[in-house]
């Protein structure tokens, strides 16, 4: 089973350069005109109609996707990174849509809009904590036993190979280290958290082996780490499948609520805007 145990970012580096890009456009925009554009002006009135439609996607094509899990369309892990694209790039296009005001019914929205991309960045960190397949798929737990016994098993065929004592000092040491903490729920929130201190104390015990233990040292550093999120993540399996459950209620009436008023706030933008001229 090819399993992945650390989540892909690269969606969101891919977001990150599409709203650089979009920005540099903007300020240019602004420095042409010498003035903010405006919503109901050529610009403003594309970017929101651009912005809208990628949040549109946002709501439709995953949930879609997820709903037809025999369809050849793509992995269900690459349609999540385009969900989660657009799902960044699309408010930020409606953000600057709105020209920098925040009035009644479009204030609305735009607060609504904060609130749905917040949660999805929650959302995303309760996902990710679940183990998956390389294709998105989640993996059971009996499945996740046999990974952490492969995994174990890898672990000691490669200490075998290695005559030197202090590497079998250092797996002592560093796998007397607490994962963090029994509470369930940090164990998912708080797991940066403590891959960032694991981190710091592998990086410390490793100065103190000589350099000719040190060259060798990633491939361990590299099972530890596999070992570790592996238990990690079957520890927390219930609890990250309820936070999960939990998120998706809260999570999906926003995003309905948030469509519905940015349909009523197009419908009254092109009445009174358009048809009353």
């Amino acid at each position: 089973m090819n399993m992945r145990t650390k989540p892909n970012n690269r969606e969101l580096w891919y977001s990150f350069a599409a709203i650089l890009i979009i920005s540099v456009a903007y300020l240019f925009i602004v420095m042409m005109y010498e003035q903010v554009p405006r919503s109901r002006e050529f610009f403003g009135h594309s970017i929101g109609i651009l912005g809208f439609l990628l949040m549109l996607m946002t709501e439709t094509l995953y949930s879609v996707r997820k709903r037809r899990r025999t369809a050849r369309w793509g992995r269900m892990a690459s349609w999540l990174e385009f969900h989660i694209f657009t799902g960044l790039v699309g408010p930020y296009m409606v953000l600057l849509h709105s020209s920098w005001k925040f009035n009644g019914l479009a204030g609305v929205v735009m607060l609504m809009t904060v609130i749905i991309v917040l949660s999805g960045f929650i959302g995303r960190y309760i996902y990710t904590a679940l183990p998956r397949t390389a294709d998105g798929v989640e993996i059971e737990a009996s499945a996740l036993e046999d990974q952490i016994a492969h995994a174990n098993t890898e672990l000691q065929r490669w200490l075998s190979g290695q005559p030197d004592e202090s590497f079998r000092k250092l797996l002592g040491r560093f796998s007397a280290q607490p994962e963090g903490s029994s509470n369930r729920v940090l164990l998912i929130l708080g797991r940066g958290l403590f891959e960032w201190r694991q981190r710091l104390f592998w990086r410390r015990e490793v100065r103190k082996l000589d350099s000719s233990a040190q060259t060798k040292v990633k491939d361990l550093e590299r099972l530890l780490g596999q070992q570790r999120t592996l238990n990690r993540q079957l520890a927390s399996l219930t609890m990250a499948r309820r936070m999960l459950a939990l998120w998706h209620a809260i999570h999906i009436p926003i995003g309905m609520a948030l469509f519905t008023a940015a349909f009523v706030h197009i419908v009254a933008a092109i009445y009174y805007a358009t048809l009353l001229r």
